[in-house]
């Protein structure tokens, strides 16, 4: 395959799957059925043309019928009158008119053979497009109802793309929380077991203090008794310096 050929494939092939992502169904149905009822409108307008021109011609064949019996009346009464030739004139006329109507006579049978097919035609597609009408709404509303059944899946299991960005915010919102949580423990723990000493004093309440500090004066005035004791009474600074 040549180079050129592989960019025509390619081309093709990228432009055929973004006509088929742009495509609607049913903008494509209401589009067949528009052009189906165009074409109805031109086979209708077509029997209306057959039947004006069927009717001019059953007009035109009527005058010359009444023309034809004029001509006959009038060759009656040239031979009443002992004028055979205006009879032959008038009879030879009615002769020629005779001729054009049968001509037009057929031509007639013609357009109402013509006109009779363009009827059937005519209702014969005007059928289908009725069939097509009803079948394109049902596919429209399969259609539009997967279409919505797909968008709330989609948001259920927050694959849809408006929730895309979403759900992945909440996952890194709750990632972040449970390392925050599991760090908080692990310190707790730490504290709790003597590993890491509360310096600024923060973890502990006013009343803890105080008490602690309490222990603490008690603790020195036992240790200055039991000193005192153990020196006796009245010794100076400069004999326990001794």
């Amino acid at each position: 395959m040549g180079l050129w050929q592989r960019f025509t494939m390619i081309f093709k092939s990228k432009a055929n799957r973004a006509l088929d992502r742009a495509e609607d169904p049913r903008e494509t149905l209401d589009y067949s059925y528009e052009k189906q009822l165009e074409l109805l409108q031109k086979v209708r307008r077509g029997v209306a043309d057959v039947a004006t021109s069927r009717k001019r011609l059953e007009l035109q064949i009527q005058g010359l019928g009444q023309q034809e019996a004029k001509l006959e009346q009038q060759a009656r009464a040239a031979l009443g009158q002992g004028r055979e030739d205006l009879a032959r004139e008038a009879l030879t006329r009615r002769s020629g008119l005779h001729q054009q109507i049968a001509d037009l006579q057929t031509q007639l049978a013609q357009l109402a053979e013509q006109e009779e097919k363009l009827t059937v035609a005519a209702q014969q597609l005007q059928t289908k497009v009725e069939q097509f009408r009803t079948r394109k709404e049902t596919i429209k509303a399969t259609y539009s109802a997967a279409e919505a059944q797909t968008k709330i899946n989609e948001a259920f299991t927050g694959i849809s793309s408006e929730l895309g960005d979403v759900g992945l915010a909440i996952q890194r919102a709750e990632d972040k929380t449970a390392q925050m949580q599991a760090r908080a423990g692990a310190i707790d723990e730490l504290m709790a077991s003597g590993a890491l000493e509360d310096v600024s004093g923060m973890g502990k309440d006013s009343l803890t203090i105080e008490l602690e500090r309490m222990a603490s004066e008690s603790e020195v005035e036992n240790q200055l008794a039991a000193l005192k004791r153990e020196v006796g009474p009245g010794s100076s600074p400069q004999e326990l310096e001794k």
